[in-house]
């Protein structure tokens, strides 16, 4: 198991990405953006001196947080937006030994048709154009039709061969249930053991399902804090040899997917970044779960 973490949570400079992973004692960064624009959205020359600086401190980009497919792209837009993403993605990912990609399957809009046909083919092509350069795609259970439920994303998991799971343990917390009757919150718990078997990587961030105490908006807490079942997975993670990458995504500083949501009153994002990964560290030396350097 190695350690790394969505940096641009602690800055859009890469090079402070850099050196929070470092302060860290890790060794290896979930790319997704530079100076507010997604990795495969910047300009040669930001890339190359992201590249370099990376190269120069001996830290690795073991996967690529990508927009493709997310919850702001709608399954009725242009595929070739989407393709073009990945056209741009996948020489970046091997420019930098990146084996792994996030993808999602498109928004969901309420009370409009949801196309899972469309989403399904689209995300056959996705996960192939990946595929033939040796990259695996992984679906995020997040605000698209895959987060809908654990079955929801079964059902894009039998429709789509050899696509894989990044599981977050936060995004059930404050996503309905479509499931189900009433639509309740998911549970992290269950949605987590009926997928398990598909995780190839792992998101931790934390946090309470939405409330009228609190606005009606989920909290982001350190891990552990939260609804999010963090230790209890982790556990179960060991216990069943997952030896793959453990990335975190604090959100407490903002929401990446909620321009309203900065929280000018957390702190230092690089100070937050820090503790939050540190605060993860004590919660698997507790388990005696051992993390190791990454290696492409």
């Amino acid at each position: 198991m190695y350690l790394t973490g969505i940096a641009d949570e602690a800055s859009q400079d890469g090079n402070v990405q850099i050196s929070t992973t470092q302060k860290l004692g890790w060794n290896a960064i979930e790319a997704r953006c530079l100076n507010g624009k997604n990795l495969h959205d910047v300009s040669d020359s930001e890339f190359d001196e992201f590249r370099r600086a990376l190269d120069k401190a001996g830290v690795y980009v073991n996967a690529f947080g990508s927009a493709i497919a997310n919850w702001g792209k709608d399954v009725r837009d242009d595929f070739s937006i989407t393709l073009g993403e990945v056209d741009r993605a996948v020489p970046r990912m091997q420019a930098l030994q990146a084996k792994m990609v996030r993808i999602m399957s498109y928004k969901v809009v309420e009370g409009e048709d949801l196309m899972v046909d469309e989403r399904i083919r689209r995300l056959q092509i996705i996960v192939e154009k990946f595929a033939d350069h040796g990259i695996t795609a992984l679906h995020e259970n997040c605000m698209n039709y895959g987060g809908l439920s654990w079955q929801h994303t079964h059902e894009l998991l039998d429709a789509i061969p050899g696509m894989k799971l990044v599981f977050d343990t936060a995004n059930p917390v404050f996503n309905r249930d479509r499931s189900k009757e009433g639509q309740p919150w998911q549970d992290p718990w269950e949605f987590y053991q009926k997928v398990r078997e598909h995780i190839a990587y792992v998101h931790i961030k934390d946090c309470l399902e939405p409330s009228a105490d609190n606005g009606g908006k989920e909290v982001y807490l350190y891990p552990g804090e939260g609804q999010g079942k963090v230790r209890e997975i982790l556990t179960d993670l060991q216990a069943n040899g997952y030896d793959g990458g453990i990335s975190i995504e604090p959100h407490l500083a903002a929401v990446f997917h909620d321009a309203e949501s900065a929280n000018a009153d957390a702190g230092d994002p690089v100070e937050i970044y820090y503790e939050y990964g540190c605060r993860l560290g004590s919660i698997l030396d507790k388990l005696n779960y051992i993390s190791k350097p990454y290696h492409p």
